[in-house]
This record gives C-alpha cells, structure tokens and sequence, in this order.
C-alpha cells in the first residue's frame, strides 16, 4: 500500500472513513492528537476562563454577588434601615431626606434592578457558552477514547490473526513432519 497521504490523511480515512476535507474542528483536534501522541482533554472552565473578557468576569462576579444569600441579606438589611432612618429616626429631626413613600429608594432600586438584570442576563449567556464549550470538548475526549479504543482492537486483532498463522504454520510443519516419518 502506497503512503502518499498525510498521516491526518491516513488516520482520517482508517479511523472514520471521511476524507480529511470533511472533518469537523473537533475531529481534526483528535487526529491531530492521536498523530503526535498528546492529549486532547481539557477543563472547560479554564478554556472559558482563558477567553473570557473583563466584561464577562465583571458580569459573572456581579451575578455572584447578587445571587447570594449574603446580598439578599445586606440588601434588605439597608432597606429596612433606610426605611427606619427616614420614617423614624431623621423624621423626628425634621431632617428624612426620603419621608415615606420612599420615592427615592423606589428610584434607586429600580435603577439598580435596570443595571443588575441585564448583567445576570450576560453572566448566564456565558454559562451558556461555557457549557457549549464544555459539551465540545466532552465530545472531544470521547471521540479520541473510542478511537484509541478502536486503534487498540485494530491492534489486538492483527496481533491474534499473527499469532494464529504461526501456530496455524506450525500445525502445518508437524503434520508434514509426521507424514515423512
């Protein structure tokens, strides 16, 4: 058998019979890998970690925050204080600076909920894509398992067949020795 062909060439059509111009980044990955012998299994958070944005850290660590019981205890903590602040304590000084109904907190949760929704909407396409990216090089490992796997009964298989000729050649050579006896 004539090898003009590429190794990825070769490897390509034995292991899934496409020709090389038909595989997917992800398979040429893993023939690539399996021809240089490297792994090809990656954490995918450090993937997305390494491609991520300052936006995108900003806006996971905001989502951090503002889903945690931590916050939702702090920040209803200052709503009650700046509620009791300005309905009890300055509003006997004459001094609230937002009497009940709160107009101003009113404003500033709203601008608050304006700014914060939109950044959780973000933190969590990017939960998306990192799963996406998770899901690729999920394939990835498997893809190069099952074809390690297949490579090694390729292998186990012409190993066998080797070793059934010889023992096949064997029986042969006693059954003529017998016959010249």
């Amino acid at each position: 058998m004539a090898t003009d062909q590429s190794p990825l060439a070769d490897l390509s059509q034995r292991l899934l019979g496409k020709a090389p111009g038909e595989l997917d980044e992800e398979e040429r990955r893993v023939l690539a890998g399996i021809e240089s012998g490297t792994t090809v299994s990656r954490d995918a958070a450090d993937v997305s970690d390494e491609r991520a944005t300052f936006g995108e850290r900003l806006s996971d660590r905001v989502a951090k925050i503002g889903g945690s019981w931590a916050f939702i205890i702090a920040f209803t903590l200052v709503l009650i204080g700046w509620m009791l602040l300005n309905s009890d304590i300055l509003a006997h000084f004459g001094r609230a600076f937002d009497p009940y109904p709160y107009i101003f907190l009113n404003l500033l949760l709203s601008t608050v909920a304006a700014i914060q929704a939109p950044v959780i909407m973000m933190s969590q396409n990017r939960q998306s894509a990192k799963d996406r990216l998770a899901a690729s090089l999920d394939y990835e490992t498997n893809l190069r398992a099952e074809l390690d796997i297949l490579r090694i009964h390729h292998k186990i298989d012409h190993l066998v067949l080797a070793r059934l000729d010889a023992i096949e050649a064997k029986i042969d050579g006693l059954a003529k020795s017998a016959l010249g006896a």
